[in-house]
């Protein structure tokens, strides 16, 4: 295993309308993670972390990093990684006087040996998901207490939002985007079906492969958002739900629901 310098994220944030950058099959074989420092212990930590996410990025299906024999592979993640790398998180800022270089946040990115992670997954009943990955455009209804709209590239209002849906999407390796303000006012919040023709011909103008549809509701009785999600694949439109969490996390299940259907690993979970 080999250092090697830092490179860039591989998967954008997509925070803004416009089509994503083209899908690299080599790009899901990395992932990234923050760990303190870069001493040994944190470091083979970080690696089995980074091989739980990078199981998912490259199958497209977050159930199989739950299972036993996937733990086992993570306590020796460095097994499969083929080089790494860190940056200083605090770049540019002096080190305090009680605070040495181990105690610095940095992100350590992992680059994993395709072979034996390919045969891993194997062993899991996975496979790999290298075929070029649909940009999904999400139609986002969001109703809270004396507020409903549709979530837009373009309004700061929805900036959070669209900043976790990215972060969601690097995770999963799935690129977003979203709907321009002037689509987003003339869709009906109440009707966004996936299947129909002008939710496809939305999806398209804002530079996506499918639309992906959901709802996200404020509930005081479930302690946070209740969210509906719907997809078209395979001919037929599945739809998932997940109550009383954050929106974070509300996001990272439409991703994970999204990719496990158009893997071909599943339903969604």
């Amino acid at each position: 295993m080999r250092r090697i310098p830092l490179f860039p994220a591989v998967v954008t944030l997509l925070a803004l309308a416009g089509p994503a950058a083209a899908f690299e099959p080599s790009d899901i074989y990395t992932a990234q993670v923050v760990v303190s420092g870069q001493g040994e212990a944190n470091r083979l930590t970080g690696f089995g972390i980074c091989l739980e996410r990078v199981l998912t990025r490259v199958t497209g299906d977050a159930a199989l990093a739950a299972k036993p024999e996937a733990k086992a592979a993570m306590a020796r993640g460095a097994d499969y990684v083929a080089a790494y790398s860190y940056r200083d998180r605090l770049e540019g800022r002096p080190i305090h006087d009680e605070q040495g270089t181990y105690d610095r946040p940095h992100n350590l990115t992992c680059r994993f040996k395709a072979g034996p992670l390919d045969r891993l997954i194997a062993d899991l009943g996975g496979k790999p998901w290298l075929m070029r990955r649909p940009v999904l455009a999400v139609f986002l209804d969001v109703e809270k207490p004396a507020a409903r709209y549709t979530v837009a590239a373009n309004n700061e209002r929805d900036l959070a939002m669209r900043q976790s849906f990215g972060n969601a999407s690097d995770l999963i390796a799935l690129d977003v985007v979203f709907p321009p303000e002037t689509a987003a006012l003339n869709l009906d919040p109440a009707h966004l079906d996936p299947a129909s023709s002008a939710l496809k011909q939305a999806a398209e103008a804002a530079g996506g492969d499918l639309p992906l549809a959901g709802r996200l509701v404020w509930s005081d009785a479930d302690h946070g958002w209740v969210a509906d999600w719907a997809l078209e694949a395979g001919g037929a439109v599945h739809r998932w739900q997940v109550r009383g969490v954050s929106f974070d996390d509300a996001f990272r299940v439409a991703l994970r629901g999204a990719a496990r259907l158009l893997s071909g690993s599943g339903e969604p979970q």
